[in-house]
């Protein structure tokens, strides 16, 4: 089993309430080799919702409401379905503050990005997982 950005899969869970969809992903899912999720939204977020980019260490909205804790446990939450499901791999979302494996944007909310991992990818990272990023 291969864990999935939810958006990758065609999901429309991204903040903005639209997905990415990538052949790859959906084909994965509809093989029943990967299982969608969303951080995010296991985290108790809803989607719509406010951008979010990470500054030291913390996830903020442009207003600087801390959303960090729902981040977290929308991690947790990832990460314990990985391991319900024995999966081995998860392809996420590039550049999210959640799912962003290599780069992340740099908090400033100005389009910048910058070598950086979101909270589940670094969860992930930290696990027993193969994570990589797609875009």
């Amino acid at each position: 089993m291969i864990i999935v950005s939810a958006c990758l899969a065609g999901f429309p869970c991204r903040y903005d309430g639209r997905s990415c969809p990538n052949e790859e992903v959906i084909s994965l899912v509809a093989q029943g080799k990967a299982l969608p999720v969303c951080p995010e939204q296991l985290g108790g977020l809803a989607t719509p919702r406010a951008p979010v980019e990470l500054a030291g260490g913390r996830a903020k909205t442009r207003d600087g409401l801390d959303l960090t804790a729902d981040f977290l446990r929308g991690a947790a939450e990832t990460a314990r379905l990985a391991k319900l499901t024995g999966a081995r791999e998860a392809i996420l979302r590039e550049d999210s503050p959640s799912c962003g494996v290599a780069q992340i944007y740099d908090g400033t909310f100005s389009g910048k990005l910058i070598p950086g991992q979101g909270l589940t990818a670094g969860l992930l990272c930290k696990s027993w997982l193969k994570v990589r990023g797609l875009r």
